[in-house]
């Protein structure tokens, strides 16, 4: 449960207050153990009030984590502290120059209802994408992350008239993967996205080989799934986020007038109540020991 962290990180108290051990990089190459270079492709709104939501998912596992944090060229940030981004976050080239990654996370970004094609730093997000899929272990895309890594394989997103926004009940269907599998038959799963991928189209993916399919809810579809080869692990919900990121989002959402977005279904927004945290720890946690074991053997 340890992330390496400098004294002056701003993020380090906060995960300290909720009991993830935040070490020092001088301290972290004294110990008799390499941690888990962890990249972290980051588009996320306000990418630094971001981070927490991952670092809390991550520091739970019992490996040490080296969170590297990327930024993109092509991308704007406009509404991330770009002296934050400059002192923290460095470009992808530099992230892989000395050393290798591990594993790489691409989070969402309110961008899944824009062609990807259309999206500015797709072609750079692209490039990532089949490096990564040839050099690190796994690679995990949460939300349109997800959606992203899907696009790599040649799965095409549909874009929804109403946001999908709420927590619903997911069912495991594999009971015996190595990284869902420990997690319950049934669980609740935050989504907040304005598209997907057709449950008849990720079935004929899965007919043809091309993924395994992992978790599914039917208001939601095919939640959870990977590439056949293990590479590429998709994640169309947000695990990470707590239940007062939905509450924000949705306040934020209102105050925009924006269409197509209701209240989150299944989450009382004046009395919000995390139902999925256990769950959240558990996958991320299995995801770090698959990366682990997978550079261990």
């Amino acid at each position: 449960m340890t992330i390496i962290a400098s004294k002056n990180y701003h993020l380090r108290d906060a995960l300290q207050e909720r009991r993830i051990l935040c070490i020092d990089p001088e301290d972290a190459l004294r110990e008799d153990i390499r941690a888990l270079r962890i990249g972290i492709l980051n588009i996320m709104p306000k990418a630094e009030s971001y981070e927490f939501s991952l670092l809390h998912a991550l520091g739970r596992s019992v490996l040490q984590i080296d969170p590297v944090w990327i930024r993109l060229k092509t991308h704007r940030y406009t509404s991330s502290d770009w002296e934050h981004l400059k002192n923290l976050y460095v470009l992808f080239e530099d992230a892989i120059a000395k050393n290798r990654l591990d594993g790489l996370v691409l989070t969402g970004a309110p961008v899944e209802d824009i062609p990807f094609e259309d999206v500015l730093y797709w072609k750079e997000v692209t490039r990532i994408l089949e490096y990564a899929r040839k050099n690190i272990p796994s690679t995990l895309g949460i939300c349109w992350g997800g959606l992203a890594l899907a696009k790599q394989l040649g799965i095409e997103k549909n874009v929804f008239k109403d946001k999908l926004f709420g927590v619903f009940e997911t069912r495991n269907l594999d009971t015996k993967h190595r990284i869902t599998g420990e997690m319950d038959d049934v669980f609740w799963c935050p989504q907040s996205r304005f598209s997907g991928i057709h449950d008849d189209i990720l079935e004929r993916e899965r007919d043809k080989g091309t993924v395994n399919l992992l978790a599914y809810a039917t208001e939601t579809g095919y939640t959870i799934f990977e590439s056949a080869d293990s590479r590429f692990l998709m994640h169309l919900g947000h695990p990470e986020y707590n239940a007062q990121r939905l509450v924000e989002e949705y306040f934020r959402d209102a105050k925009e007038n924006k269409p197509g977005v209701g209240p989150p279904q299944n989450l009382d927004v004046n009395n919000p109540v995390n139902r999925w945290k256990g769950q959240a720890t558990e996958f991320f946690s299995q995801w770090i020991k698959y990366i682990h074991e997978h550079i261990s053997f």
